[in-house]
């Protein structure tokens, strides 16, 4: 019967245990992978040196943790805050967000609703200067009611003075 010492299981455990820790392969996404400056492919198990554009890394270590204890805080924190401002804008609207952007495509569309109708109105106000000023050189007699409710023919300062307003409703009405 063979005896074993205590030495001797100790030894042997240990033995297998480091067997067992040569014998694991070691994981494959804790390598990092980017392009330097001259364009060359460089592997490597610490992050890419700070100021690398981030469309240059081609492969990040799979463990979080594993990126966090690689870097040290200072770029850790540099990563963390450029890498906020491209979530934020594939962060999905917010209900108060959706309504800010509908309200201001309603005062849009109310505005341009306006603008329309505003330059319509600018067309017809054309439209009628231009006919009245025709009648003006005509020389047709050119009667109006005064406020008394009497009709009065216009005299030559009358058609003058209705030809220099026509001109002026011309002026700002047909741009």
């Amino acid at each position: 019967m063979k005896s074993t010492s205590p030495h001797s299981a100790l030894l042997t455990s240990l033995i297998l245990a480091s067997l067992a820790l040569v014998a694991t392969p070691a994981k494959a996404g804790t390598q990092w992978k980017w392009k330097d400056a001259s364009g060359a492919t460089q592997y490597s198990d610490r992050p890419p040196p700070a100021g690398t554009p981030e469309a240059n890394i081609l492969q990040r270590p799979n463990a979080s943790r594993t990126l966090q204890l690689a870097r040290p805080a200072s770029e850790v924190d540099a990563a963390a805050s450029a890498a906020k401002p491209a979530a934020t804008a594939k962060a999905p609207e917010s209900e108060l967000d959706v309504k800010r952007r509908k309200a201001e495509e309603e005062k849009e569309a109310q505005r341009k609703a306006e603008e329309e109708k505003n330059a319509k109105a600018r067309a017809d106000n054309c439209t009628q200067a231009r006919n009245y000023q025709r009648t003006l050189n005509d020389g047709i007699r050119i009667a109006r009611t005064n406020s008394k409710g009497e009709r009065e023919i216009l005299d030559d300062k009358g058609r003058a003075e209705e030809q220099r307003r026509t001109q002026e409703a011309i002026a700002s009405n047909c741009k």
